[in-house]
């Protein structure tokens, strides 16, 4: 079983079989003509049910042959141009060559003697972002697993420096279509999801800042704690941008931690044409981004960044085995010192490769067309009668809903767009998401891929107004 170990030894099998597996991986790239085949559950469960796991088969090219029919064959592809679903992002080339990278070396970057230039490394690009950002000189952050971890060590720090024993008296303030994880936080953090009071969003879908001044007051007066603010620079559903420098001044007068959620629109960090839409974000606490949603970045690649560097010692915990404190006067840098993670996956070498091939503008570049397609297909929606589209995009999400001419009951128009997703799941030629906006049921695209043009866009939405009608004929029918 010691051949299977990547050493010296064993360097020219690990060539080949790393070239094998990414030549099948590329013949898939190049000859898929949907983003999903459409298999069922039920179609799939059987085949992965049937293996065996205590027989192995002891050959790669055997286990790739076996890869092919349990996933390769049926996974869903978001580098096709109609996958239009989930903050899901096509991914550049040097980002993937960094994830083979990492993954062989396997550092990991909890501390110096286990990835000593991953450390730097990473502490470089947390520097990059931190200037990007503009938080100033004594700014610092590290590399986290996504928008929700993030978030979660972001409130931490906020509920450490709100300094009150009394956590039933902390409030935290997020608009009402915000991201999940903020109520997620506040349960893991001890506050309850109560806690997290829910701010009104104006017509654009960005946080009214003159009820959250309201409430702010009202918590003020009620001896509660106003604990954060967090104000979402890409909300999921639609792309929205709440109103930062408006926020900023509100947590400057009640002395509230900022917030910044900025998994999806951190994009704009690079962008070439509208980096005008995150002004504000400077004045944050803390920021959130995600590189694997708007920067090309396989999953996962993820950061929290904070102005002061001081308060990531909320998250600090001292193992003699690990981290003892003799290493911070030796000034020996250590990344677990800022984690809420001990191990931990040098993901930062694939945003290190990408900057270091494509640059910052190539980066700025990819967003900057995915939000010009979103304004092509927002005039799209807004110019066909069948479909009702709820805000201009901020960024490259568009909500909707098909609108029969001769239907006016909601409930119906809800089944029928509810069907029309499901179906055009089914078929494989096309993934949209859905969502709610009020009590009904609407459709997103959400598009981060360049590679996506108007037409495809026009397709797909030609596609769902024959689903939903094939639907609603079927509901008459059945009716009569």
């Amino acid at each position: 079983m010691r051949s299977h170990l990547l050493n010296d030894t064993t360097a020219e099998q690990y060539r080949r079989s790393v070239t094998d597996g990414v030549e099948r991986v590329a013949a898939k790239l190049a000859t898929t003509e949907r983003p999903f085949t459409g298999v069922t559950v039920d179609a799939l469960a059987p085949a992965i049910d049937a293996i065996d796991l205590d027989k192995p088969l002891h050959d790669t090219a055997a286990v790739l042959d076996e890869l092919e029919d349990v996933y390769l064959r049926d996974a869903i592809y978001f580098h096709h141009p109609r996958y239009l679903a989930h903050l899901n992002c096509p991914v550049v080339i040097p980002a993937v060559l960094g994830e083979a990278v990492l993954s062989a070396v396997n550092s990991s970057l909890d501390t110096w003697d286990q990835s000593a230039g991953g450390t730097l490394i990473e502490r470089k690009l947390i520097d990059w972002t931190n200037e990007r950002i503009g938080l100033g000189p004594a700014a610092d952050g590290v590399f986290t697993s996504g928008g929700t971890q993030s978030n979660l060590q972001a409130l931490l720090l906020a509920r450490e420096e709100a300094k009150t024993d009394t956590l039933a008296k902390l409030r935290i303030f997020a608009s009402e279509v915000s991201h999940f994880s903020v109520k997620k936080s506040a349960k893991l953090l001890g506050l309850g999801q109560d806690a997290v009071v829910s701010i009104p969003v104006d017509h654009d879908k960005r946080m009214q800042t003159v009820a959250l001044a309201r409430e702010l007051e009202r918590c003020k007066q009620d001896g509660l704690v106003p604990m954060a603010i967090v104000a979402t620079a890409g909300t999921t559903d639609f792309g929205s941008i709440d109103p930062l420098p408006e926020i900023a001044e509100l947590c400057e007068q009640f002395g509230t931690w900022m917030h910044v959620d900025a998994a999806y629109g951190c994009g704009l960090l690079a962008s070439l044409k509208h980096r005008d839409r995150l002004n504000g974000i400077e004045r944050a606490d803390s920021v959130t981004v995600d590189y694997h949603k708007s920067f090309f970045q396989p999953v996962s690649s993820s950061a929290v960044l904070v102005r002061d560097a001081a308060t990531l010692r909320h998250a600090t915990y001292h193992a003699e085995y690990l981290n003892p404190r003799r290493m911070v006067e030796e000034r020996i840098p250590n990344q677990v010192d800022k984690s809420l993670q001990t191990t931990r996956r040098f993901d930062a070498l694939k945003l290190w490769m990408t900057l270091r091939t494509m640059g910052a503008d190539g980066i700025g570049q990819l967003f900057d067309e995915v939000c010009e397609l979103a304004r092509e297909g927002w005039k799209l929606l807004a110019g066909d009668p069948r479909f009702d589209v709820v805000v201009e995009p901020s960024l490259s999400t568009l909500v909707f809903r098909y609108i029969p001419a001769a239907v006016t009951d909601p409930a119906e128009i809800d089944r029928a767009n509810l069907y029309a997703r499901k179906a055009l799941f089914a078929s494989g030629d096309a993934i949209v998401a859905g969502t709610k906006v009020g009590a009904r049921h609407y459709l997103k695209f959400t598009l981060l891929n360049p590679e996506t043009q108007a037409s495809d866009i026009a397709a797909v939405l030609d596609l769902i107004a024959g689903h939903a009608e094939q639907y609603l004929g079927e509901s008459l029918d059945r009716a009569s």
